[in-house]
């Protein structure tokens, strides 16, 4: 499959990723951009980096800024507003798309991927703000019954031994088997 990318920037971004071929296009993956899965917005923080914003804020503040879930920065977002846009689209547009049987690949930035899975997991506001995600590392949920399982990351491990297969995994891993099947 080949991934259809769009850009709408300006006319030569456009002309660029246009698919000529009828053969081409059937073998496309459709990619669809959303706001609601934007980064946080940091408001008047926006642009700063850590050390200036320190000096500006000062540290203890713009820790709080940063790592609560419910107090944004001054003209920017909390966790929970992004949590809100981006639970709300992934709810209303992706949640049917595998109700329907579809794979879905979720490619978003941190703050809005936090939100989700605090939402598939079914995380606490303290616990979802304590997440860390490594970047670049894909997240596997599986859909089934209504309900989401998390089954780590389907790339290998980057460590020798980081998988082995203990008994208790091993039935583990056949319990979450058996209820997908």
């Amino acid at each position: 499959m080949v991934p259809l990318i769009r850009h709408d920037e300006n006319e030569q971004a456009k002309t660029w990723s246009q698919v000529f071929s009828e053969e081409t296009k059937k073998q496309s993956i459709p990619v669809i951009t959303a706001w609601e899965l934007n980064e946080r917005m940091y408001g008047e923080l926006q642009g700063l980096n850590k050390e200036e914003t320190a000096k500006r804020y000062g540290k203890e503040k713009v820790h709080e800024w940063r790592r609560s879930y419910d107090v944004p920065p001054p003209s920017g977002e909390s966790l929970e507003m992004c949590s809100q846009r981006a639970v709300s689209y992934f709810r209303k547009h992706i949640e049917p798309q595998l109700q329907s049987g579809k794979n879905v690949m979720v490619a978003a930035h941190g703050n809005s991927l936090r939100s989700i899975i605090m939402y598939l997991d079914e995380l606490t506001s303290q616990e979802v703000i304590t997440l860390e995600l490594s970047t670049g590392i894909p997240l596997l949920y599986i859909y089934k019954d209504g309900k989401f399982m998390k089954r780590g990351s389907p790339v290998g491990p980057t460590e020798a031994g980081v998988y082995a297969y203990t008994e208790s995994l091993a039935l583990y891993r056949q319990k979450l088997d058996d209820r997908l099947h």
